[in-house]
C-alpha cells in the first residue's frame, strides 16, 4: 500500500529540520572557504552603496544583492578606506575588486567574508521556504518535502547559496516572483496583485538575466487572468516593479541606471578568451550550459527530475501547472546557451528551485505508486543523494556526479561522485573559484610545514593572506617542464593547460596531466611533488 501523507505536524518538523541543516552547514562553509573570484568586486561595491547613498559602482549588475552584502557589513561596522582603488571605484573606473581585496584585508579577511556572506545564506534559506510551501500548494506534502530535500542537498545550491555573487539572488526572487504569480491567478485581488509587482521588481533587481522571465511572466498572464483584467493588473504590477527597481537604486534616475546597465552587461568581458570544455578550448560551445547540468547536477536529482516529467504528463496536473514549472527553466536554458558566455552552471541556478518542485512531484509519484519497487527506488536516489552529498562537504563548488568518472576514468570514482573527474571537463567556476585557500594552508601546515610551495590560483583575493611566500606561476610558467619542488596547481588550470599546450604544439605543457598529484586539498589545489632529475651516468 501506498504511505499515508505524514500529518501536518510531521511534515513541519521535517521541513524546520531540513531548512536548519542547511543553514548550519552553509555557515561552516562560509566560514571556512575564502573569497572567490567575483566577490571582492560585489563586497566593494555594495558597501559603497550603503556607506555612501549613491549606486555608481559596478553597473554591470544591478544593485539589491550587493545592497544585502553592503548592509550586512555596515551594520558590523566595516567601511570602506579612502584609498586610490576605492577612489577609481566610486568615479566608475572600476576597481571594484581591488577596492573588495583591500577592505577584507585590512578589517580581517574571515570576519568580513563572513559578514557579507551571512545575508545570502538566510536568502538561499528563504528559497527552501518558498520550494516547500509552492510544493505543498503544487502537488501536497510528499512532493514538497521531496522538493525541499533535493533542494537542501543539492551541490550547486550549496556550494553558491552563501557566496556574494548575483546568481543564487535571481533564483530566490525569480522563484518569490512565479509563486507570487501563482497565487494571484488562483485568486486575484489587490493585495496578492501587490505582492506580485513587488516580487516582480526584486527578481528584476537582482541580476539583469532577469529580463528574459519578463516574456514568460507575461505569456502566464494572458493565459490565466480572465480578458477584462489581463493588461491593467500586468501594467499595474510593472509599475510596482519600476518602484521598486527605482528605490533600490537609491536615486531619481535608478530606472536610467538599469537600462544603462544592461547596455554594459558582457562590456568587459574579452570575446576572444577560450571557453575549455572537455579537452577543447573554443570562444563558445552550443552545448556548454546542457553538459555543465547533466555532470553537475547529482544523478538522483536528474533521474526524480525524469520521474516528474513523466508524472507531469497525467491529467491531476493540468497546463498551467506544467506552464510554471517547466517554461521558466527552459527560457533561462535557452537564453544562456544563446547570450551567456561559458563560464559555469552557476548560470543555470535560477532553474534549480523548478527543477527540484519538478523533482519532487516525481518523487512523490514513486512513493504513492502501488508497486514496492517504486517506493524503494524513491528511498534508494535520497540515500545515493545524502550520501553524496555527505561525500563532498563542504566542497560542493566543485562537485561532479558519476558520470563525468565513468565516462573518462572510472577508477577515479569515489563517494563524491566524480569529483576527482570534474577538471577533465569544465573548468572556472565549476571546479575552483578561489575559494580553497584555507584547506590548502591546513594541508601545508600538516604535511609540509615551512616548505616554500609554488602556487598556480585562479581568483581575485591576493593568496599572500593565507599563504606568505608563495611563489606565484602564471599559465606560461605551467606550459613549462617543472622545476623540482612543491606545487599547487588550482583545478582551473589541470585540464585547461594540457589543453593549451595541445593546441599550441607545446610539448612542456602536458606534465599536468601525465604527472599523478600527491594529495588533493578541498577538491581544488592538486599538489604535486616534482623530484630532483636523476643524475646522468657517466659512459
Amino acid at each position: 500500500m501506498p504511505p499515508p501523507a505524514p500529518p501536518p505536524r510531521i511534515t513541519l518538523a521535517a521541513a524546520a529540520t531540513l531548512l536548519g541543516i542547511y543553514l548550519l552547514q552553509g555557515l561552516w562553509a562560509a566560514a571556512l572557504k575564502s573569497p572567490t573570484f567575483d566577490e571582492t568586486g560585489d563586497i566593494a561595491a555594495g558597501l559603497s552603496y550603503v556607506q555612501n547613498l549613491d549606486i555608481r559602482a559596478n553597473l554591470p549588475h544591478p544593485p539589491l544583492m550587493k545592497e544585502l552584502a553592503g548592509a550586512a557589513l555596515y551594520l558590523g561596522g566595516v567601511r570602506l578606506a579612502a584609498t586610490p582603488a576605492v577612489h577609481r571605484m566610486l568615479s566608475g573606473g572600476g576597481g571594484e575588486r581591488e577596492a573588495g581585496s583591500e577592505l577584507l584585508a585590512a578589517n580581517g579577511v574571515a570576519r568580513t567574508i563572513l559578514l557579507a556572506r551571512l545575508p545570502y545564506l538566510l536568502c538561499s534559506a528563504l528559497l527552501g521556504l518558498l520550494i516547500f510551501l509552492w510544493g505543498r500548494e503544487l502537488a501536497g506534502d510528499w512532493a514538497a518535502l521531496s522538493a525541499l530535500v533535493l533542494y537542501t542537498l543539492d551541490p550547486n545550491a550549496m556550494a553558491h547559496g552563501y557566496l556574494v555573487t548575483m546568481d543564487q539572488g535571481l533564483a530566490v526572487f525569480a522563484t518569490l516572483f512565479f509563486y507570487t504569480l501563482w497565487r494571484y491567478i488562483r485568486r486575484p485581488d489587490a493585495r496578492r496583485l501587490a505582492v506580485c509587482g513587488i516580487a516582480m521588481g526584486l527578481m528584476l533587481a537582482a541580476k539583469f538575466s532577469a529580463v528574459f522571465l519578463l516574456p514568460v511572466a507575461a505569456l502566464l498572464w494572458w493565459l490565466y487572468i480572465p480578458r477584462g483584467a489581463r493588461v491593467r493588473t500586468f501594467l499595474i504590477a510593472c509599475a510596482l516593479a519600476a518602484l521598486v527597481v527605482q528605490a533600490i537604486y537609491l536615486s531619481p534616475g535608478g530606472l536610467y541606471l538599469y537600462r544603462a546597465g544592461i547596455g554594459l552587461v558582457n562590456a568587459d568581458h574579452n570575446p576572444d578568451y577560450k571557453i575549455y570544455l572537455a579537452g577543447q578550448l573554443d570562444t563558445s560551445f552550443p552545448a556548454y550550459f546542457p553538459l555543465a547540468w547533466l555532470l553537475k547536477e547529482p544523478l538522483a536529482s536528474l533521474l526524480l527530475f525524469a520521474a516528474g516529467l513523466w508524472a507531469l504528463r497525467a491529467r491531476p496536473y493540468p497546463n498551467q501547472v506544467r506552464l510554471f514549472l517547466l517554461l521558466p527553466p527552459a527560457v533561462i536554458l535557452l537564453a544562456h546557451a544563446l547570450f551567456a558566455d561559458d563560464l559555469g552552471i552557476r548560470y543555470l541556478l535560477p532553474a534549480l528551485p523548478f527543477t527540484c518542485l519538478a523533482g519532487g512531484i516525481g518523487a512523490a509519484w514513486l512513493m504513492t505508486r502501488p508497486a514496492w519497487w517504486t517506493r524503494a527506488a524513491a528511498a534508494v536516489l535520497a540515500l545515493w543523494l545524502a550520501a553524496g552529498a555527505v561525500a563532498v562537504y563542504p566542497d560542493q563548488l566543485s562537485y561532479f556526479n558519476e558520470s563525468a568518472c565513468l565516462l573518462r576514468q572510472p577508477g577515479w570514482l569515489s563517494a563524491a561522485g566524480g569529483t576527482r573527474c570534474g577538471p577533465l571537463w569544465l573548468d572556472d567556476s565549476n571546479v575552483d573559484w578561489g575559494q580553497g585557500l584555507p584547506q590548502l594552508r591546513q594541508w601545508l601546515d600538516a604535511h609540509a610545514p615551512g616548505r616554500p610551495i609554488r602556487l598556480a590560483y585562479f581568483g581575485s583575493f591576493p593568496p599572500e593572506s593565507y599563504l606568505p611566500g608563495a611563489q606565484p606561476l602564471t599559465i606560461d610558467d605551467l606550459l613549462k617542464p617543472p622545476a623540482p619542488g612543491l606545487y599547487a596547481v588550482s583545478a582551473h588550470f589541470i585540464g585547461r593547460v594540457p589543453a593549451i599546450a595541445a593546441s599550441e604544439g607545446i610539448a612542456g605543457g602536458a606534465w599536468l596531466a601525465s604527472t599523478a598529484p600527491a594529495a588533493i586539498a578541498g577538491h581544488a589545489f592538486y599538489i604535486y611533488e616534482i623530484p630532483p632529475a636523476a643524475p646522468k651516468s657517466s659512459p
